[in-house]
């Protein structure tokens, strides 16, 4: 069957516009809740839960294309971005270049698209990489661009994309597209829908040597952050990523024709999740800087470690809890050691309690966000 590219509708994408109006309003009434949830706090603790945040999704981007980043090194470059103070660590060019890329999405997502943004974002993605022919450009070359696995000799094509040589004119129809799409274009389309559009159509282009499922989901979060107004927080690679089965299948399912209906709401589903998912993070970043400020005096330096070490392991926190043996493992304390500093924690109400003996575990004691945070 001949790809969705090679289609005599291409690149005009149909799809059941009905299927998507209910999941098109949740995420406006929804998008209209997050923003209100930090909008009042100071710029400091505004700031740390963007950092967080985007942290999170840029390691969570990049690990979707099986490249495992440095979280302190991510985070570090994007407080610097930030102009915040850091660690003055030195920081490798893979960590550095999405933390780049990552900001630029945050801080110009109302920037128009052109060539050279994403160029820009290739460049900083593609940092430090000498194996590649062509960094901050279009792909080039004869070779048939595809998306295979399996064994050397007996490969399974899931995808070709067009032709090296057809890559600048398709992307010159892109890139008009996404204008007449936004919401201030001529021909403007709900949010979902046109984040959607503007990942598959991008992907099955695949105009770059790689990179190109970063730059995709990037793209999709820039139409997002367009339909609301501002810059997005949303905890979409994060989801992606723990099903990554079920993405690829969806891409692969609708890589063959332009009526994309099943996609548009695999996306839009996954999108919606990942609301539901930034906002419980939200919550929990919140009361994360509301306990940091209430005992910021008043812990030791293991004990300082440790809950920075709960607090990373996200609102899941440890599995099952943290132990006595954890704590030790984490601050290499005496058992004796190990256990005043966990009762007096549990006096500082920094972590509740639950069983007893060996079966006792610990957790932060943290609840939703409060306006204790906010101006007065």
């Amino acid at each position: 069957m001949p790809w969705n590219w090679e289609q005599p509708g291409w690149p005009d994408f149909t799809w059941d516009a009905a299927a998507l109006t209910a999941r098109e309003a949740r995420f406006l009434r929804e998008t209209g809740i997050q923003i209100g949830s930090i909008r009042h706090f100071d710029e400091h603790i505004r700031t740390g839960i963007i950092v967080d945040m985007m942290t999170g999704e840029a390691l969570d981007t990049s690990a979707i294309e099986g490249e495992v980043l440095n979280r302190d090194s991510v985070q570090s470059s994007l407080l610097r971005n930030f102009g915040l103070a850091t660690d003055n660590r030195r920081v490798p060019p893979a960590e550095r270049g999405i933390a780049e890329m990552m900001t630029d999405l945050y801080l110009g997502f109302g920037k128009p698209l052109s060539h050279t943004v994403m160029h820009a974002w290739h460049r900083m993605l593609m940092q430090g990489r000498i194996d590649l022919h062509g960094i901050g450009g279009y792909r080039t070359g004869g070779d048939p661009m595809q998306v295979v696995s399996g064994y050397v000799h007996q490969p399974k094509i899931h995808f070709e994309a067009p032709p090296a040589r057809a890559v600048p004119g398709e992307m010159d129809r892109f890139i008009a597209w996404f204008a007449s799409t936004a919401p201030d274009g001529s021909n403007p389309l709900p949010a979902l829908t046109r984040a959607g559009l503007a990942h598959l159509h991008f992907v099955s282009i695949h105009p770059y040597e790689d990179g190109n499922g970063r730059i995709a989901r990037a793209l999709a979060v820039k139409a997002l952050a367009q339909a609301a107004g501002q810059p997005s927080l949303l905890s979409l690679s994060h989801v992606i990523h723990g099903d990554r089965r079920s993405y690829y299948d969806a891409l692969e399912a609708n890589n063959k024709h332009v009526a994309v209906t099943d996609w548009l709401v695999y996306f839009a589903d996954t999108i919606l999740e990942a609301q539901g998912h930034t906002q419980h993070l939200i919550d929990f970043l919140i009361s994360k800087t509301k306990l940091y400020d209430r005992v910021r005096d008043m812990l030791n330096d293991r004990q300082a470690r440790v809950v920075e070490r709960m607090f990373r392991e996200g609102p899941g926190g440890f599995e099952g809890g943290l132990s006595a043996a954890n704590y030790i493992s984490i601050t290499r304390a005496p058992r004796a050691t190990a256990t005043r500093d966990l009762q007096d924690l549990v006096e500082k109400g920094v972590l509740t309690v639950t069983g007893v003996l060996k079966s006792t575990r610990y957790h932060l004691n943290i609840g939703d966000g409060d306006e204790d945070l906010r101006h007065p």
